[in-house]
């Protein structure tokens, strides 16, 4: 049976029982009432009767029936009770509808007589079962001297109760109808809001949810239509640095994470320092949108990796600019030779020094972080190639001591270096400056370009906010206006500050400081 069919069979079943519980009681309050309204008739009548002077003066005459009878039939046929029967105190009839029954003892027992109170209950008597009342007739000096029964047949109450009945069961049927149109339309449209699924449906989905949200190593999370997010996977959590789903659940999707729920492509975000890739999809049931899925991917160790290449590639450049300088040294030293021209040779040798370009950075200018100076190689050799003056300032000195994240300086300083290339172009100029002591290192990078606009110096630093509108330079994979957002969190994470002036080229000048040794959260 389908989850329809059951619905509207159960709901059905129960408002039955509920309907005909319901009319069992009305029926039998229907019934005390009737029965309780003849009762206080036939006391009301009993009373009356029993209190009549006539009633009592003709029970000290020889023929009590004579005057009894007719004022008893006249009371039984204004009032509409079965009978009216008068005794004396022995019992003996002096009252009947049937006549032949008048001057006999009573069938049943004179309850009133005997008691001296009033007596209510059914009985069976020569004219059948009734429910009767029973009351004393009492004399001036407090002596019973007879009693009056007034009585109802039960047949007569039980016809009474099935003309109203009647009434009852109709209203019973029609509100039995009506509850089964409405249970047939309760199940439709609760069919409906569960986008006609049936429970195994459901669950088949709910434990193919589950194992497909916690089996996977992306991220998932899950919005309403209101972009209220309302799951999120293991995976999820990991990546966006929360420890308890509860924690997520209810919060709006922008509170999160800074991206376009509405944007189909792929997007990108940081959260904390970790680079994510972001695709949002809408999900739609049975033509109905309910909400988005977002799927995240970690982008942080590809980045990573992408600058490594760069960095290989960077390294290798300087190592073929070196060869080339070498070879020409050594060109120059051969022609040298051959012309005799020995001082002359003797003299560029010299002049060549030991160390190179390596043995310069971290020799000659104090350098001796060697992750900076790699890194510094790299650029230097990037520059020449792409035709840009870069210097280190006079007495750079940066120590090796760099604490726990040996990563943070050269990929700070890499990113301010990459951004002053692609902002001067041919012929420009980039000075780098490092400075450090017991307390605090500080670095600079200044540039000959446009400089960065005032309006744009307290959002430069934001998430996908950029002034940049091509890709010179930039290596493959990189996402723009992410570069220096994460300067921005590494250097406040190290417990630092990094701001952007003016240059003396005249173009921008960024300024880091940092702790010597990393005095942030971590």
């Amino acid at each position: 049976m389908s989850f329809h069919r059951q619905l509207l069979v159960l709901q059905t079943v129960v408002m039955l029982i509920i309907v005909l519980g319901a009319g069992a009681t009305a029926a039998w309050v229907q019934e005390r009432v009737i029965r309780d309204a003849y009762v206080d008739r036939m006391i009301g009548v009993a009373q009356s009767v029993a209190q009549l002077p006539v009633i009592r003066e003709a029970l000290d005459h020889d023929e009590p029936s004579l005057a009894v009878q007719p004022i008893a039939e006249v009371v039984r046929e204004a009032s509409d009770v079965t009978y009216v029967v008068v005794t004396d105190a022995d019992g003996i009839r002096f009252s009947h509808p049937n006549t032949a029954l008048i001057g006999e003892r009573v069938s049943t027992e004179p309850d009133a007589i005997v008691t001296g109170e009033m007596f209510v209950g059914t009985q069976t008597g020569t004219l059948g079962e009734s429910w009767r009342v029973k009351v004393p007739i009492i004399a001036d000096d407090g002596t019973v001297i007879g009693q009056v029964s007034v009585g109802t047949l039960e047949s007569q109450l039980r016809s009474d109760f099935v003309e109203t009945l009647w009434w009852l069961l109709a209203a019973i049927g029609i509100a039995a109808v009506f509850g089964v149109v409405l249970n047939a339309w309760l199940a439709r449209y609760l069919r409906k809001r569960i986008f006609d699924l049936e429970p195994a449906e459901i669950k088949e989905m709910l434990d193919l949810r589950e194992a497909t949200l916690h089996g996977i190593a992306e991220g998932i999370v899950v919005t309403d239509e209101d972009d209220a997010i309302t799951l999120a996977n293991d995976a999820a959590l990991r990546l966006l640095d929360v420890q308890d789903e509860a924690d997520l659940v209810g919060e709006l999707l922008g509170q999160t994470l800074d991206i376009d729920v509405g944007v189909q492509e792929q997007q990108v975000a940081l959260v904390g320092e970790r680079i994510l890739l972001v695709r949002s999809h809408e999900v739609d049931v049975r033509g109905t949108r309910v909400g988005h899925a977002i799927i995240l991917v970690d982008h942080t160790e590809l980045d990573g990796a992408l600058r490594e290449l760069h960095g290989v590639q960077t390294a290798n450049d300087s190592l073929r600019a070196q060869q080339h300088e070498f070879a020409n040294t050594l060109h120059t030293i051969q022609g040298l030779i051959e012309l005799g021209e020995s001082e002359s040779a003797r003299k560029v040798i010299e002049s060549a020094g030991a160390g190179g370009a390596l043995g310069d950075l971290t020799g000659q200018a104090g350098i001796r972080d060697p992750e900076v100076a790699a890194m510094l190689l790299g650029k230097r050799a990037r520059a020449k190639e792409l035709g840009i003056r870069f210097e280190i300032a006079d007495g750079a000195h940066l120590p090796d001591d760099v604490g726990e994240d040996p990563v943070a300086r050269p990929t700070i300083l890499g990113n301010l270096i990459d951004n002053a290339f692609e902002a001067v172009g041919v012929g420009g100029t980039v000075i780098v400056s490092l400075a450090a002591d017991d307390e605090r290192v500080s670095m600079a990078v200044e540039d000959s370009g446009p400089g960065i606009e005032e309006n744009m110096r307290d959002r430069i630093f934001e998430l996908r906010v950029t002034g940049k509108s091509h890709d010179a330079g930039k290596p493959h994979g990189l996402a723009r206006g992410f570069g220096l957002a994460l300067v921005k969190r590494l250097v406040t994470r190290a417990g630092g500050w990094v701001s952007v002036g003016d240059s003396t080229l005249g173009g921008a000048a960024f300024r880091v400081t940092m702790p010597a040794t990393d005095k942030g959260e971590g």
